[in-house]
């Protein structure tokens, strides 16, 4: 970017912290770059100037960009593999206690919770009636979405296959044509609220959180807030999963074990 270029950026980050209430320091700069001019690209704008003008003129756009902003790229049991690695560990939580709680951190438009609840109800060797799930996610839109339950299949989204990881799906997802919509037996197991996982207060006795997919946006220095509140929120020899491309921040190192490493799954040491 030239020196001009540069100013109109961070003018235009500015206004978004200030007017749309999203703390941009928190993500990485080209995240950031990729998601703004991508919606720049969709309404014609040519440069950072103009956009900044358009978002403080529609409600709309601010709207658009704000949903473009948080980070909901999700699917049914995303990383197959890695829910066998994890399927082991429901089966070892639900033997060991009475109840289990399970927090899918941010949980986007709710297909990763959902896909706890699916697999604790598809295995016999679950106790699904101990497992309880809450999804959060900073976006209140995409919170009514997870909620309703309700996706539809699409040119780069194909639902049917995404839940070939069950034995028998059609028990825990109704279809009607293209559209999947998840059983109440499921949803009676999953919660959700609105929670800021960088600037959120931790929870407290969770025996499995996911995270994944979320530290490839986030900037270095926001790292251990991030892993601070996950493991305050963690029982004492509780189970972390995080994305198959990322690692724990090396502050962290010492006070988690790998339990499945090549799935990013670690145990609170």
């Amino acid at each position: 970017m030239s020196q001009d270029t540069d100013r109109a950026f961070d003018d235009l980050l500015g206004y978004i912290e200030r007017e749309l209430d999203f703390e941009s320091g928190f993500y990485n700069e080209a995240y950031l770059d990729r998601r703004i001019t991508a919606r720049m690209r969709r309404t014609d704008t040519d440069d950072y100037r103009t956009y900044k003008g358009l978002l403080e003129d529609d409600d709309g756009e601010r709207e658009e960009l704000l949903d473009s902003l948080s980070i909901n790229v999700t699917g049914f049991f995303r990383n197959p593999d890695a829910w066998e690695s994890l399927r082991g560990v429901l089966r070892d939580l639900t033997a060991e206690q009475r109840s289990v709680s399970i927090w899918s951190a941010p949980c986007a438009d709710g297909r990763e919770p959902y896909s706890i609840a699916m697999l604790a109800l598809d295995d016999d060797e679950v106790d699904a009636r101990r497992v309880e799930v809450l999804g959060t996610d900073i976006n209140r839109d995409i919170l009514r979405t997870a909620r309703e339950g309700r996706y539809e299949t699409s040119q780069t989204t194909d639902i049917e296959s995404e839940l070939e990881p069950l034995s028998t799906p059609e028990r825990w997802v109704d279809r009607d044509g293209d559209v999947f919509t998840v059983s109440d037996r499921v949803k009676d197991l999953v919660t959700f609220e609105r929670h800021d996982l960088i600037r959120g207060r931790e929870k407290r006795g969770f025996d499995l959180v996911l995270c994944r997919n979320l530290l490839i946006y986030i900037d270095a220095d926001y790292k251990v807030p991030i892993f601070d509140t996950i493991t305050g929120s963690l029982t004492e020899e509780g189970y972390l999963m995080i994305g198959m491309t990322e690692t724990l921040p090396s502050e962290f190192r010492d006070r988690y074990e790998a339990v499945e490493k090549q799935h990013r799954i670690y145990r609170r040491a």
